[in-house]
């Protein structure tokens, strides 16, 4: 189990701004990322209630679950991390949720039950990264339920120099600044339509 803070900035992107900023950041050294995200969720939302979210992360053929909730302590958010395996990973999509301590105990503190959680489904995203300007620039191009978007995110260790750095890649390309919702909050949105 690790825990971590998570300082980042996100903007939605047209497929042009995507194929804008890949170009821009072509002569960076590009890391290709394949990553499947499996979304869970209780029946009445209540993760999204406390502006939570779980989710796994298949990457490489190695599995992670992960709590994201908001920083009690300052910017950001705070991330729970837990490895699993395989097989388990395979148990939680298929319904049969296996008690991970860490998790389990966040959950409880925000009053949630593991055994009430329900696959979601799952979004999967083609990412582009880089080092810039001491931060983490990610463009990623994601589909789920029939969806594709566009989307920049910036990480930041600092959540000022974050800023600083974030608005100058929109004002040097011309992109708006769009408000834009996380991935979980985008897929769960098509599910609702």
């Amino acid at each position: 189990m690790s825990q971590e803070i998570e300082i980042e900035f996100k903007n939605l992107l047209t497929k042009d701004e995507y194929q804008q900023l890949v170009k821009h950041f072509s002569s960076y050294e590009l890391t290709k990322i394949e990553q499947k995200n499996h979304y869970f969720e209780t029946v009445d939302f209540q993760l999204k209630q406390h502006h939570a979210a779980l989710r796994i992360r298949e990457k490489n053929n190695q599995f992670q679950l992960t709590l994201k909730q908001p920083n009690q302590n300052g910017a950001g958010l705070l991330e729970t991390h837990c490895d699993i395996t395989t097989d388990e990973a395979q148990q939680w999509i298929n319904g049969h949720i296996i008690s991970k301590d860490e998790i389990t105990e966040a959950l409880h503190a925000l009053r949630i039950n593991i055994q009430d959680l329900k696959y979601g489904g799952m979004l999967e995203t083609y990412r582009k990264e880089c080092n810039y300007d001491s931060t983490t620039v990610v463009l990623d191009q994601s589909h789920y339920n029939g969806i594709t978007d566009y989307e920049l995110e910036l990480e930041a260790e600092d959540e000022q120099h974050g800023i600083a750095v974030f608005q100058e890649l929109l004002s040097t390309h011309q992109i708006p600044k769009r408000r834009t919702a996380n991935k979980i909050e985008r897929f769960y949105h098509t599910l609702e339509l």
